[in-house]
């Protein structure tokens, strides 16, 4: 059956009244996306980010009223700010069209990550095994895949990493699967500590990962220290976690930073310096990652 997608292109101001008028004439679901590639990033807790620029898109299974539904959405809503288009979908089977766009990719030279549906390419390979449908990190962002090629680079035999908001726990497994002895696992989401706990189980490391809510991590472990310790958060956070980072980082011990824009490597760098000797950033596309070494 086909499907008839009417998008309404709007601002952030008209987004809510934009998703009410299509779901009250009829649509079956309603999807808000970015309609100026505009990146929102992790937000902070409590907060709710909007792009500035909104397509509302409203799925309809009558297609034959076309014009009449247009017209129905466009006077319901207020005069400007708007423009309507139209698009009639042949139905398909979206999940496997959708699986199909995911595919297994490598990270250096040992760590390959390979989502469920489909057979590692290297058997022998360290195959980290994702579900490509947590909204947590898969490895496609260049923050994980910085982070991902660093560990493959320098994980051999270390006993024990912290991974500080640790999203779908897809940074600590890798370290495990490479070798490392044993992570733990902070995060401030609930649902992320559930889809690490989940990865962890399907990739047989659930024994050696460890995971925490912040506030029971900085409660329980106030003092542990880690031989690695990363975080892929944002840039904000990144700065005020300096010294908090740097009292869980073992003497000699290394700082993996990821989450950060080019522009604003400089700040975090400035940050981390008091704690860590800083290296040079490696980058990937606009995104860099920071790493040090502890030093008192």
């Amino acid at each position: 059956m086909p499907w008839l997608q009417i998008s309404v292109h709007t601002t952030q101001n008209y987004a809510e009244q934009a998703e009410d008028t299509l779901l009250e004439n009829g649509a079956c679901s309603v999807t808000l996306s970015d309609a100026a590639d505009e990146p929102i990033l992790e937000p902070a807790p409590g907060e709710t980010p909007i792009w500035q620029n909104i397509v509302a898109t409203g799925l309809f299974s009558n297609t034959e009223n076309q014009e009449r539904l247009v017209a129905s959405i466009r006077s319901a809503l207020p005069g400007g700010g708007y423009n309507i288009s139209t698009e009639i979908l042949e139905d398909q089977n979206w999940s496997r069209s959708w699986m199909d766009n995911y595919h297994a990719m490598q990270f250096g030279e040992r760590l390959w990550v390979c989502p469920w549906h489909i057979e590692p390419p290297d058997p022998e390979a360290t195959n980290l095994r994702l579900d490509p449908g947590l909204a947590f990190g898969t490895g496609t962002h260049p923050t994980t895949s910085l982070c991902l090629r660093w560990l493959d680079q320098h994980i051999q035999q270390q006993k024990s990493l912290l991974d500080f908001g640790c999203g779908s726990g897809i940074l600590a497994i890798a370290a495990l699967l490479l070798g490392l002895e044993q992570a733990d696992g902070v995060d401030i989401d609930p649902q992320a500590l559930e889809a690490s706990l989940a990865n962890a189980r399907a990739n047989q490391v659930e024994n050696r990962l460890r995971l925490f809510s912040s506030k029971q991590f900085s409660a329980e472990h106030p003092q542990q220290q880690y031989e690695i310790v990363v975080a892929n958060i944002l840039s904000g956070p990144l700065v005020k976690l300096a010294p908090i980072l740097a009292k869980h980082t073992l003497n000699s011990g290394d700082i993996v930073l990821s989450g950060i824009l080019a522009e604003q490597a400089d700040s975090i760098v400035k940050a981390y310096s008091p704690y860590f000797k800083m290296d040079a950033p490696l980058f990937e596309e606009d995104w860099v990652l920071l790493h040090g070494c502890r030093q008192t």
